[in-house]
């Protein structure tokens, strides 16, 4: 009992945000699931704590059964408002506002989409909306891009958490730009969660291997042919990717290595 103790992995630090701290670095959404009960039993196996729902896009009367909130517990779960669908900086802050006074909590996932084709973010009125938000006492996670500029001023601009994506939304492409990552991740003092992109177990993975401090993910979920196996299979591969990011990977060689010492070999 005591060797496997021993080999246990490295203690890591919670996640803090806006001085929340959570044990699950696996952030999920509430949206696309074919069912209510598809969708509680995937939250479930995936092990987050913090369960992100769009305030323009869901019934806010958690008394309705149909509605996602009758099936969230707030005591169970931290529930994260997020104003996906908004086009402007003025929606957004109009969305935000809204969660708070529907009970919600004074954080928010700020979402302000540039292009309805690619739905990459405006960074001009993320920017804007941030230091409105953040002014009016709201601790903000920023979805942006993996442009290290638009992070920095994201920082600077006051955000709790920046949420740099993998890829596009709902793409499933997984991580494109693990240097830019890595580059945000290098240098920002506040968390760096990866949102959208992640198609598989092995994309989240190969995402927290970079560093980042978790990741946030929908479809991935949502669209599996099995959404609590998915939901399990992300826990864990989250898991696995912090985990060996903590203990730090062999260095890269352009040359064969031999496995096996070469000292005291039979002649």
């Amino acid at each position: 009992m005591t060797a496997t103790l021993a080999h246990e992995p490295a203690l890591d630090s919670p996640l803090t945000i806006g001085g929340r701290s959570f044990r699950s670095r696996l952030m999920v959404g509430t949206g696309k699931y074919r069912t209510n009960n598809d969708m509680v039993r995937a939250i479930d196996a995936s092990g987050a704590e913090i369960v992100t729902v769009a305030v323009r896009r869901v019934d806010l009367d958690r008394s309705k059964e149909e509605s996602i909130l009758f099936h969230l517990s707030p005591d169970q779960y931290f529930l994260l408002p997020n104003t996906a669908g908004c086009y402007t900086a003025d929606e957004a802050i109009r969305y935000a506002r809204l969660s708070r006074e529907a009970g919600f909590n004074d954080f928010v996932k700020l979402e302000v989409i540039g292009d309805r084709e690619t739905l990459l973010p405006d960074a001009e009125g993320l920017l804007l909306a941030t230091r409105e938000l953040v002014r009016d006492g709201f601790k903000v996670l920023a979805y942006t891009t993996d442009d290290l500029i638009t992070a920095l001023r994201l920082e600077d601009a006051g955000c709790a958490a920046v949420m740099p994506l993998a890829s596009p939304i709902g793409s499933g492409l997984g991580l494109l730009n693990p240097y830019g990552i890595r580059t945000i991740k290098r240098r920002l003092r506040v968390p760096v969660v990866v949102d959208a992109g992640v198609g598989t177990a092995s994309d989240a993975c190969v995402t927290m291997e970079q560093g980042v401090d978790g990741i946030l993910m929908n479809t991935a979920l949502a669209e599996a042919q099995d959404p609590p196996t998915m939901a399990r299979a992300m826990r864990l591969a989250v898991e696995a990717g912090r985990a060996a990011y903590l203990a730090g990977r062999m260095p890269r060689r352009e040359v064969a290595v031999p496995s096996s010492p070469l000292r005291g070999m039979l002649e």
